[in-house]
């Protein structure tokens, strides 16, 4: 005769409720944790710059931006932005490409020194250019023999820029360029397409919304650095006087209704290209119901 199996005890009602409350009161917990952090760290300081930038109704704040100063300081930060992405976009493209499709010695070390941006404060960025490109050094001196000014003048705000904001690209586009398809390629070159050809039409729209994305980030970094862009500027109002060294020197004047304004005006723009760039990095189909 076979013995009888051991019965597993089912947990009681009160058991399985006492379970699910706490689950309940635990989760319940830590979005208050992680909402408060949040409101706390970003959500009450964007509300205090937008107060006191708007404090004395919408008129002063755009007298604020349009002062001369300060509209000229928006305009080089915008203008030396856009130059600064569209290197940078083209470069780190070339840069995903070449750490992708190829092999070569010292292309570890390579990969390394993509992030090294990452990992060096923007104040020793600035420090390095002055040490490489100062008007007391042997590169720098040179330049200014003959009439080409590196630091202290607009080139100096671009190459702090370029540096800063390097890795941007080339970590968007390297996961693309991993994940893509190399079948699809050599199909192309059967048909008798050229790499040229095969590039634009197979690997391009496939690799293009990451380059986007990159490009995007990097604008929006270019637009908010300060630390390097202080040492090499020069901060001539008018010339080399960027945004963020403007807001800096209005909070030094004890003018912060005029330093907030120029900062929701870089916010703006900032939030607008990150929401832009999540949208791109967002898969296809991605966020929406399935079927059932």
């Amino acid at each position: 005769m076979k013995a009888d199996a051991p019965t597993r005890a089912l947990p009681s009602p009160d058991t399985s409720r006492t379970q699910g409350n706490g689950s309940r009161s635990i989760g319940f917990f830590l979005r208050t944790v992680s909402s408060g952090y949040l409101l706390l760290l970003v959500a009450l300081p964007l509300s205090a710059v937008l107060w006191v930038s708007l404090q004395d109704g919408p008129g002063t704040f755009w007298e604020d931006v349009t002062h001369p100063v300060a509209w000229a300081a928006l305009q080089l930060t915008l203008v030396i932005s856009v130059v600064a992405m569209v290197i940078n976009t083209l470069m780190g493209t070339l840069t995903a490409w070449v750490l992708v499709r190829y092999t070569f010695p010292g292309k570890t070390v390579l990969n390394s020194l993509v992030d090294l941006p990452f990992a060096v404060p923007t104040l020793v960025t600035g420090i390095m250019l002055v040490a490489l490109y100062g008007p007391q050094t042997w590169i720098g001196g040179h330049l200014e023999a003959f009439g080409i000014s590196i630091i202290f003048a607009k080139p100096g705000i671009l190459l702090a820029l370029l540096m800063v904001t390097y890795p941007f690209v080339v970590r968007a586009v390297q996961p693309s360029l991993e994940q893509l398809d190399r079948a699809q390629e050599e199909a192309a070159y059967t048909i008798g397409a050229n790499r040229r050809q095969t590039f634009r039409h197979v690997v391009l729209p496939e690799i293009l919304p990451a380059v986007i994305s990159g490009a995007l980030l990097t604008f929006s970094r270019c637009i908010g650095e300060f630390g390097s862009v202080v040492i090499v500027a020069g901060n001539i109002p008018g010339r080399t006087l960027t945004a963020p060294v403007y807001v800096y020197s209005q909070i030094e004047s004890d003018l912060p209704r005029s330093a907030a304004a120029v900062s929701v005006v870089l916010l703006a723009a900032s939030i607008l290209l990150l929401f832009l760039s999540g949208r791109l990095q967002r898969r296809p189909g991605e966020g929406r119901e399935k079927p059932s």
